[in-house]
């Protein structure tokens, strides 16, 4: 075969291909919506996996029942839209990280949810305010206001002490 029937075979060849697209521009379509589609289930997948997780954390969070359960409990008094509040729960949740797991329950009263607000008005204490309940679910101590975490972890190392 010569230069020129070479270069006119590759030439058809590639008017094949660029016609087999032109023919069947649905195939190409059918397989850009499959990609598209594999990437978007891929990416909500994750995301619906990850806001399922944290809904269920959230849950956990706000569970007054687990008061009274065996461990010592953290019960926090709180407001979701007080910066105070925001900022006692950081510090909480810092001074907890210095126990092991398992050691203290931590429990937030959000006053804005039905729950919460009864659990705060039936223990008369109002946002911004900590209360720490031994393993049989009695309350051994009440901290109000902003705490500095080294004074919390003086307060739960006690509240193990019992």
């Amino acid at each position: 075969m010569s230069k020129k029937s070479n270069k006119r075979a590759s030439q058809k060849g590639a008017e094949n291909k660029s016609r087999q697209n032109v023919e069947n521009p649905s195939r190409r379509k059918w397989l850009d919506f499959a990609r598209n589609g594999a990437i978007t289930l891929a990416v909500l997948g994750s995301g619906g996996g990850y806001l399922a997780y944290s809904a269920n954390a959230k849950m956990h969070e706000q569970d007054l029942t687990r008061i009274g359960q065996g461990t010592p409990t953290i019960v926090q008094i709180h407001d979701p839209n007080c910066s105070v509040c925001a900022r006692l729960q950081r510090n909480t949740k810092s001074a907890l990280s210095t126990f092991s797991d398992g050691d203290i329950e931590y429990v937030v009263a959000n006053i804005k949810s039905a729950k919460g607000k009864a659990f705060a008005e039936r223990n008369a204490v109002p946002h911004i305010t900590l209360m720490l309940y031994d393993g049989k679910g009695e309350l051994k101590h009440i901290l109000r206001g902003p705490q500095e975490v080294s004074t919390l972890e003086i307060e739960f190392k006690k509240l193990l002490e019992g």
